[in-house]
């Protein structure tokens, strides 16, 4: 890595302790990435269990009154966390409608009887 692609564009003797700083705080963001990937893999898991459980009983893919009370939930949590709750809302309001995508796909193999989940197709709110 030089100087001209750190953002700094100096020069020195400090620029290689910089650099170790800049590449140890990336390897901790890159395997957070990888954190947020499988938790968000396991809470798939868990919607898609919840989309065929609604499916075989009929009930709706949707549900607003949980995603008013996740949304409130989660707001709070980004707040206590310091982070932006409207960020947070953001986040959960694409996950919710992805969920719910996947919730009428699920109903709709129920109805016509089609086979189970396509391999690799994952579900994310509940």
């Amino acid at each position: 890595m030089t100087p001209s692609n750190t953002g700094t564009g100096r020069s020195g003797a400090g620029d290689t302790a910089v650099l170790a700083e800049l590449q140890r705080l990336r390897e901790s963001i890159d395997n957070i990435d990888a954190a947020v990937v499988h938790m968000l893999a396991e809470r798939f898991k868990c919607t898609q269990q919840v989309g065929h459980l609604k499916a075989e009983h009929q009930l709706p893919p949707a549900d607003p009154d949980r995603e008013a009370q996740q949304i409130a939930r989660l707001r709070a949590l980004a707040e206590s966390a310091h982070l932006d709750p409207a960020f947070a809302e953001k986040l959960l309001n694409f996950i919710v409608a992805e969920v719910i995508r996947h919730h009428e796909r699920i109903a709709d193999e129920v109805v016509t009887g089609e086979g189970a989940d396509a391999p690799g197709v994952s579900q994310a709110a509940g």
